[in-house]
Protein backbone atom coordinates (compact mmCIF):
# COMPACT_ATOMS: atom_id res chain seq x y z
CA UNK A 1 0.00 0.00 0.00
CA UNK A 2 1.28 3.42 -0.67
CA UNK A 3 2.24 5.80 1.88
CA UNK A 4 2.69 9.21 1.80
CA UNK A 5 4.37 12.51 3.43
CA UNK A 6 3.04 16.23 3.68
CA UNK A 7 4.23 19.63 3.60
CA UNK A 8 1.72 22.40 4.57
CA UNK A 9 2.65 25.81 3.41
CA UNK A 10 0.91 29.07 4.56
CA UNK A 11 0.98 31.59 1.47
CA UNK A 12 0.82 35.24 2.12
CA UNK A 13 -0.38 36.54 -1.30
CA UNK A 14 1.24 39.97 0.27
CA UNK A 15 4.60 38.08 0.03
CA UNK A 16 5.56 35.80 2.53
CA UNK A 17 5.55 32.04 2.11
CA UNK A 18 5.77 29.63 5.55
CA UNK A 19 6.83 26.11 5.73
CA UNK A 20 7.50 24.40 9.19
CA UNK A 21 9.06 27.65 10.30
CA UNK A 22 10.82 28.64 7.60
CA UNK A 23 9.67 31.72 5.94
CA UNK A 24 10.54 32.88 2.18
CA UNK A 25 9.84 36.43 1.61
CA UNK A 26 8.93 38.24 -1.97
CA UNK A 27 12.09 40.51 -2.30
CA UNK A 28 11.47 42.37 -5.91
CA UNK A 29 9.73 39.90 -8.12
CA UNK A 30 6.08 40.03 -9.02
CA UNK A 31 3.25 38.06 -6.69
CA UNK A 32 2.64 35.30 -8.85
CA UNK A 33 5.98 34.86 -9.71
CA UNK A 34 7.21 34.48 -6.51
CA UNK A 35 4.45 31.78 -5.63
CA UNK A 36 5.37 30.02 -9.05
CA UNK A 37 8.83 29.55 -8.31
CA UNK A 38 8.03 28.62 -4.91
CA UNK A 39 5.71 25.52 -6.17
CA UNK A 40 8.32 24.92 -9.10
CA UNK A 41 10.77 24.05 -6.44
CA UNK A 42 8.59 21.85 -4.44
CA UNK A 43 7.91 20.08 -7.67
CA UNK A 44 11.49 19.49 -8.30
CA UNK A 45 11.55 17.96 -4.75
CA UNK A 46 8.89 15.55 -6.04
CA UNK A 47 5.72 17.50 -3.98
CA UNK A 48 2.42 17.33 -5.37
CA UNK A 49 -0.12 20.04 -4.66
CA UNK A 50 -2.98 18.14 -3.44
CA UNK A 51 -5.29 21.05 -2.26
CA UNK A 52 -5.48 24.54 -1.05
CA UNK A 53 -7.32 25.83 1.81
CA UNK A 54 -8.53 29.41 1.39
CA UNK A 55 -8.06 31.36 4.64
CA UNK A 56 -8.46 35.17 3.51
CA UNK A 57 -8.39 36.53 0.08
CA UNK A 58 -4.78 37.49 0.82
CA UNK A 59 -3.74 34.10 2.10
CA UNK A 60 -4.35 29.81 2.50
CA UNK A 61 -2.92 26.91 3.06
CA UNK A 62 -1.09 25.00 0.35
CA UNK A 63 -1.13 21.04 1.19
CA UNK A 64 1.73 18.53 -0.96
CA UNK A 65 2.67 14.97 -0.62
CA UNK A 66 4.79 13.04 -2.09
CA UNK A 67 5.58 9.48 -1.76
CA UNK A 68 7.24 8.45 1.60
CA UNK A 69 9.98 5.61 1.45
CA UNK A 70 9.32 2.37 3.83
CA UNK A 71 10.19 3.25 7.07
CA UNK A 72 8.77 6.80 6.88
CA UNK A 73 11.95 8.28 5.97
CA UNK A 74 11.81 11.17 3.10
CA UNK A 75 12.45 10.12 -0.53
CA UNK A 76 14.48 13.56 -1.05
CA UNK A 77 15.63 15.76 1.09
CA UNK A 78 13.98 18.88 0.00
CA UNK A 79 15.03 22.75 0.36
CA UNK A 80 12.01 23.70 2.29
Amino acid sequence: MQTWEYRVAYVDYRGRISVEGRETLIGDERRTAFVRRFLDDLGRDGWELTGVQPLSPKSAYYIFRRPATRGGEQAQAGPL
